[in-house]
């Protein structure tokens, strides 16, 4: 089995490029910072994994993760080598790949803590978040048409 699970904060904003097949599929990468459980002097407090979304998966995370966010995912371990072109050494990395990907706090609380602007306004000029964190539901939906 090979699975894994992380929290941890974004190092930078995602990276997308798109494949160069017929059909392009979007390629997002980020760094995850995440902490470890024990500090100890003299060692590095956190570990940076690189992370790689494909798909739709790859689209969300260009339009709505940002540098500092702290998120979840969970994916798998992918291992690939490399011959360097300028030193003719092989080269190795071990990337995440992407199945899942959560917003792990709040969006009032991200830009709270980092400094961030006004919320977005969606095109019918209504916010597209609550300053709680939660979009509200119109009023004109019953409770019985919620999926909940």
């Amino acid at each position: 089995m090979n699975k894994i699970m992380l929290l941890g904060r974004l190092t930078r904003d995602p990276e997308t490029r798109y494949s160069q097949s017929a059909e392009p599929v979007a390629v997002t990468k980020y760094s995850l910072a995440v902490n470890r459980r024990f500090k100890r002097e003299g060692e590095p407090d956190a570990d940076f994994f690189n992370c790689t979304a494909f798909g739709k998966a790859a689209e969300f995370a260009e339009k709505y993760f940002k540098k500092g966010q702290m998120v979840a995912i969970a994916g798998h371990l992918q291992n690939r080598s490399w011959d360097d072109q300028q030193t003719g050494q092989k080269r190795f990395a071990t990337d995440i790949i992407i199945e899942e990907q959560h917003f792990a706090e709040s969006r009032a609380s991200f830009e709270s803590r980092s400094g961030g602007g006004a919320p977005r306004q969606e095109a019918q000029g209504q916010p597209f978040y609550e300053p709680d964190g939660f979009s509200a539901i119109a009023e004109s939906i019953d409770d019985e048409e919620l999926p909940f």
